[in-house]
């Protein structure tokens, strides 16, 4: 017994009539007829009166209903691998560092859950470190970080690129300039987060300090964007930020553009090179169409 049986089998309960259901499943009769007669036998009893005419007995009732749930139930299962394949369904958990939030990602992501409804979208903040640990242990799909690592079994792909910007107090002598260079922020306290956290992202705000000939005499310390924003607002100090935290409309905090420098940041899409998961690629699509830079 097979699928082909069981179409058979429907065609002609709803027919009542070999002579129709032949004619609607593009077949001859005889052959129909052959198939429902080593249905019968596998079932091990008649499905159909046929004197005077085609009708249903108490089996093949019984088996109706059967054979139309097991066809609905591949029907359904077939659509839903389908529509996995194809990247419109399934699961998908996306790592992003705290910083993410402050430049077009966000967006992307509201687009993709309105655009893949079918998909179950779960967003994961993770700093960096902790994402490439959930990449490898399989527990997030994609991650959106800082970092640039060189494991072989990542593929990366950078999505955003920033400068930098400083963010300063309200009434500090600075924020009266449309831009800062490098070297005025020499004398100033730093508020930072530690090195652990981000090391790509903290190494490449002291490249900018050095580009400025000091190195920052970080004060205070903090571990993610809204905090150290908070700080510089109370005029503990001052910071370097990607510029996306510009977004953040923080009360008592300003943010100036850096005189041109040749360093940026990124954010790098990081995933398994051996996912090839239709929901992921679909992701990853979504995503290559945000802006690239922030200036």
């Amino acid at each position: 017994m097979d699928l082909r049986h069981l179409r058979y089998f429907v065609a002609v309960a709803e027919e009542l009539s070999f002579t129709r259901a032949a004619r609607r499943l593009g077949m001859a009769q005889p052959p129909l007829s052959q198939q429902i007669r080593r249905l019968e036998e596998a079932v091990g009893s008649p499905l159909f009166g046929r004197v005077p005419r085609v009708a249903l007995t108490e089996a093949g009732v019984v088996f109706l209903e059967a054979a139309r749930r097991t066809l609905a139930q591949i029907a359904l299962g077939v659509d839903s691998a389908g529509r996995v394949g194809r990247g419109v369904a399934g699961r998908l958990t996306v790592g992003f560092a705290s910083s993410v939030v402050f430049t077009s990602l966000p967006e992307a992501f509201r687009a993709f859950g309105a655009r893949y409804p079918g998909v179950e979208f779960q967003l994961r903040e993770m700093h960096s470190g902790a994402q490439l640990e959930a990449l490898r242990a399989g527990t997030i799909d994609v991650g959106l970080l800082r970092e640039s690592p060189t494991d072989g079994d990542l593929d990366m792909e950078t999505v955003i690129r920033e400068s930098f910007i400083a963010v300063l107090p309200l009434r500090h002598p600075l924020a009266a300039q449309s831009r800062v260079a490098p070297h005025q922020l020499a004398k100033e306290p730093f508020i930072l987060f530690p090195r652990e956290i981000a090391p790509t992202l903290y190494d490449q705000i002291a490249a900018v300090c050095r580009a400025g000939d000091f190195s920052p005499r970080v004060k205070h310390e903090a571990l993610e964007w809204y905090t150290v924003t908070g700080l510089v607002g109370a005029g503990m100090g001052v910071s370097i930020a990607p510029a996306g935290l510009a977004r953040l409309r923080w009360r008592g905090v300003v943010y100036r553009p850096l005189k041109p420098l040749a360093v940026q940041t990124s954010i790098v899409m990081c995933r398994r090179r051996e996912s090839s998961r239709g929901v992921v690629e679909s992701f990853v699509g979504m995503l290559r169409q945000a802006p690239l830079t922030i200036e």
